[in-house]
């Protein structure tokens, strides 16, 4: 076990990719500096609001006309709930004036992002503070899981710009996949494949395809060993059937081309089971909206990675 240890230590090193540079456009440049502005009349860190307009980007569509963040404002958040069900939210109401020009607008995008801020800074400016505040106002556990894991990201990085992405194996090993997502599984009921499959030789690394936070690894009877990743675009990349795990572990913020593990053949039975079919890694991309999480095909973005690295 230490050989093979070894060995992957190794192995990983040799495929590895260099670090690759963050680019930031102009949009971008223009969000940070309204996000920076809030911070520091807030004192509420401005990861924490770029990942709030990060999680709506994802869950509405594009920003509205004359705007460059996405947080969409409740009315009674705005204008408060006093006499209106459900009251106790917001009796007085968040909406202000955060631009100067004397007027409070729902569609200003510094008078919004100064209500959020001061309504978050209620409860306090600690990482348990703003998680709490976020809870009142979404109301949903993996809401605010995502907005926390998304400015863990963003406070590694500094900046909202992160568009690198990598193919989950690296392009010199002897690997091959085809589009399998919605094909039919039997192995503990009828169900359908969620996932692409790519099947690769024992022990060959795996690696993070985005930016985002490491929400869980161990193992499933289905998947095996198995890690999942939450990306800032509120999706989870699912990676199982591992042979072996890096020395991530829950919580850590990857970037695309981190090792994570290698490709194995665990998985369909208790902890420890393997090779009941051939090694591959089992990817799979799940889209949260807010409300409900479902599986979409990863396929096509795994060719258009694959291409990116290799035009680079």
């Amino acid at each position: 076990m230490k050989f093979l240890g070894i060995l992957f230590i190794i192995t990983a090193a040799l495929f590895s990719l260099p670090d690759e540079q963050v680019f930031a456009d102009e949009e971008s440049e223009t969000r940070m500096a309204l996000y920076k502005k809030t911070s520091a009349l807030t004192e509420i860190p401005w990861e924490y609001i770029a990942a709030i307009d990060q999680f709506e980007r994802q869950v509405h569509d594009d920003p509205n006309e004359g705007r460059v963040t996405a947080i969409e404002i409740d009315p009674l958040f705005w204008s408060g709930s006093a006499g209106k069900m459900p009251a106790d939210y917001f009796p007085e109401g968040w909406g202000a004036d955060g631009s100067g020009d004397g007027k409070a607008k729902l569609n200003n995008d510094e008078d919004v992002l100064w209500a959020m801020g001061n309504y978050i800074k209620s409860y306090g400016t600690t990482k348990d503070d703003i998680k709490i505040a976020l809870w009142n106002y979404y109301k949903r556990d993996l809401t605010v899981q995502t907005i926390m894991n998304t400015a863990k990201v963003f406070e590694k990085f500094q900046t909202v710009s992160l568009t690198n992405r990598d193919f989950p194996l690296p392009l010199q090993a002897n690997y091959s996949y085809r589009s399998t997502w919605g094909d039919a599984r039997g192995f503990g009921g009828r169900r359908i494949h969620e996932g692409t499959d790519i099947f690769a030789n024992y022990g060959v690394p795996v690696k993070s395809t985005t930016y985002g936070v490491i929400e869980m690894k161990g193992w499933n009877t289905y998947g095996g060993w198995r890690v999942g990743i939450r990306d800032i675009f509120n999706i989870y990349h699912y990676y199982a059937h591992l042979q072996s795990f890096s020395d991530v572990k829950v919580g850590d913020v990857v970037q695309p081309g981190d090792v994570i593990g290698s490709v194995g053949a665990s998985g369909y039975g208790p902890p420890g089971t393997s090779g009941k079919f051939p090694p591959h890694l089992h990817y799979g991309m799940y889209q949260d909206n807010g409300k409900n999480e479902w599986s979409f095909d990863p396929y096509p973005y795994l060719r258009k990675w694959e291409r990116m690295v290799k035009n680079k």
